[in-house]
């Protein structure tokens, strides 16, 4: 009888480390899907501070023709 006890034991033991692994595999699949969308999410942020970037650098490209542009004008007159 002592070894049917120990056997129950054993198996509910067993179940219970079962069910810890799939708490486990739960959770990290779920702190895999926040990875995810956390590095999509800041993929597109950089993609969007380099949009940025490039759209000053076009304005500070502008300013300096037209600061050229202006001096050339200037010269002339």
């Amino acid at each position: 009888q002592a070894e049917l006890r120990n056997s129950r034991l054993e198996k509910e033991e067993l179940r219970a480390g079962q069910a810890g692994l799939a708490a486990a595999k739960q959770n990290a699949e779920a702190a895999l899907q926040q990875l995810l969308q956390v590095t999509a999410s800041s993929r597109a942020s950089i993609r969007q501070l380099l949009s940025g970037a490039e759209s000053l650098q076009l304005v500070a490209d502008l300013l300096k023709s037209i600061d050229r542009i202006s001096e050339v004008s200037e010269d002339r007159h």
